[in-house]
């Protein structure tokens, strides 16, 4: 557990894009209360072998159901603090959809470990770190109170929950967390920064397009002049 002192210029407030990843979290979770027993979970929770069989959907909608109360607290929590000032930084449109490109693409690397898996993975663990992630690279001397006691970079500190749960993925294996969707997240964020986003991919492809469209030949040159 840590505590953060938003060191941010925009001021902490809800930025479009988090307030509705809050509200829709929140009016889902309240259904899984209402409904409890009755909660089709099997069905909108992250089964890999379900996936595998076409529950395709399961990919997006596992980041919106929540263990219990303190579960959908911390990642709520996480995701406003840590993602408000990237929401800023990038605008909403972006923001949200580096959000889900995150939470899908550690849903795959769970589903592609665990193919045969037929316990439901929820929350939105998964894109929470993510965004973790795209914060330590856009700010990473900013601070964090490991255990409320000890300041440490963002960086520092992202790097270690990395490590964590790379090791815990691999001598973990029968734990309730998944840690192997926590890697994931930290996974697609990384591939992400690194411009293998969605848009950074269509960029280049139409880039090209337009480079080949407008690739003039000059035949009027001897083909072996150097």
């Amino acid at each position: 557990m840590t505590s953060y002192r938003y060191e941010g210029s925009g001021g902490p407030g809800f930025p479009d894009g988090i307030k509705y990843l809050l509200i829709w979290n929140g009016i889902v979770f309240l259904l899984q209360q209402i409904l409890r027993e009755n909660f089709p979970l099997g069905l909108f929770g992250l089964v890999p072998n379900a996936v595998w069989h076409g529950y395709v959907w399961q990919l997006a909608t596992y980041m919106f159901l929540h263990g219990g109360f303190f579960h959908i607290l911390f990642n709520m929590f996480v995701l406003w603090m840590f993602g408000s000032e990237i929401e800023r930084l990038w605008g909403t449109r972006r923001f949200v959809s580096y959000y889900f490109f995150t939470g899908i693409g550690a849903a795959l690397v769970n589903v592609a470990v665990t193919p045969h898996g037929h316990i439901p993975t929820i929350g939105a663990s998964g894109a929470v770190y993510g965004i973790l992630l795209a914060y330590a690279v856009l700010f990473p001397e900013r601070r964090v109170l490991l255990y409320f006691l000890i300041p440490i970079p963002v960086r520092v500190f992202v790097i270690g929950l990395a490590a964590i749960a790379l090791f815990s993925s691999l001598t973990q294996q029968g734990s309730q967390i998944s840690h192997i969707t926590h890697l994931g997240g930290f996974v697609f964020g990384w591939l992400y920064m690194r411009g293998f986003g969605p848009s950074d991919f269509w960029r280049r492809l139409t880039r090209r397009r337009r480079r080949g469209g407008m690739r003039v030949i000059d035949f009027t040159r001897d083909r072996y002049d150097r």
